[in-house]
Parts: structure tokens; sequence; C-alpha cells
């Protein structure tokens, strides 16, 4: 299978590339025009688009399988950047998709997506935003599967954490590792028991260690 990731150099898009990597896809990052490709992933084939560009994006997206959209607004002094990107710059991708034959469509959304009242939502009401990117890829153009992470964390040192699953709009507080996410998306794309699923997760050394395709079935 060969996989894009958009938003592949961010700090979540980058372990989801090299987790995709090590289970052996063929991985093709893309990536803003001015951002740069991150340590260990130079050789992976590497487009540099703009969202707004139907024709490099259409370009970037051909003879992909499947795509997994990793890109999320960065804290800024624009507060137009949530709209921009989770919502319109997903609904870009989403269309570009359907122009050029994606059906399997993974997102990374957040946990709390679509409450209103979050202090997150002082950042140009991102989770609102970031609700209405998720309802544009539920229909029937896609197999999705949408990804609610709590609050992300950097560390590394993942083996004493278990990932706490959950249906949409369950969990309200936690976090969760990137590699924890990353490792989930991939799953994702092996598992057709995701398939039109939105999942939640947090993560901690308390949880119940279970398998993905259980928690799926769970869901």
């Amino acid at each position: 299978m060969k996989i894009a990731i958009t938003g592949a150099s961010g700090k979540t898009g980058y372990r989801i590339c090299e987790e995709a990597v090590k289970k052996g896809f063929n991985v093709r990052q893309i990536i803003r025009k001015n951002s740069k490709v991150s340590d260990g992933l130079e050789s992976l084939e590497t487009f540099r688009v703009s969202l707004q560009n139907k024709k490099e994006l259409d370009k970037a997206l051909q003879d992909i399988d499947a795509l997994i959209i990793a890109t999320g607004a960065r804290a800024s002094l624009d507060l137009t950047g949530p709209a921009k990107v989770d919502a319109l710059g997903v609904f870009r991708q989403l269309e570009s998709c359907k122009r050029v034959g994606i059906k399997r469509v993974i997102l990374v959304s957040s946990l709390c997506s679509g409450k209103l009242f979050h202090p997150l939502n002082l950042f140009g009401f991102i989770l609102i935003w970031k609700k209405i990117g998720e309802n544009f890829l539920k229909n029937p153009s896609f197999e999705w599967t949408i990804v609610r992470p709590g609050g992300l964390k950097e560390n590394e040192d993942i083996k004493s954490e278990n990932i706490n699953y959950s249906k949409e709009d369950t969990q309200i507080n936690g976090s969760i590792p990137r590699r924890l996410v990353a490792q989930l998306c991939i799953n994702s794309l092996k598992n057709k028991e995701s398939i039109n699923k939105l999942i939640e997760v947090t993560s901690s050394n308390n949880n119940k260690k279970i398998s993905f395709k259980k928690a799926m079935q769970m869901i």
C-alpha cells in the first residue's frame, strides 16, 4: 500500500511517517513549501505543496491508496489559522482525494472537538473548526477514521503507557504521547474494523492493556 501523509514535518506527522516505514508502507510525505524534512526521513518521496493550489495537491496525491491527514493549525497571532487549516484545509484535501480517487482517509483531530466552552477555543475557536473538518470527512465518498487524541506529549518512553480507547464525546481529559498516536494511525490502516469510526484516545500506566483490534470491536 502506498500512503501519503500531510503535515509530515509536524511533531505528530513525522512520527507517523516513521511508524509507516517501520511497518513496510510505501510513504510519500507532503509538507509546506517552507518546512524542513525531519531527520532520518530525507530519503522518502517528498512533495512540497500549498493546500490552496489544486494542481499541486492533486499531483501530490496521485497514485496514492490512503491518506493520513496530520495537518493542524499552529499557535499564532493569526486567529484565522484554525479555520484555514483545520476546516478549509481538510476540505481541500478531501476534494483532492475525490478528484484523484482516494477513498481511505485517516484524520488526526483532537479530544473535545466541537466543544464551545473550552480553553483551547481562545486560539481561534480551534475545536469548532476541527469538528467542521471532521464533518467534511464523514461522508459516503470515504472509508474514514477520525482519531481524537488528548493532550499531546513529546516523550518517547511509551512502554508503560496503555491506551484508553473510547467512542465519540466520551473523554474530556487526559493526554497521550505523539508516538502512540502515530502507531494508532498505522494500526487503523491495517485494521478494517476502524473504518467509519471515530476513536478518542488518551493513555496512562493505569490503563489495562488492550489490543487495537479488540478496541475497535468495542467502539
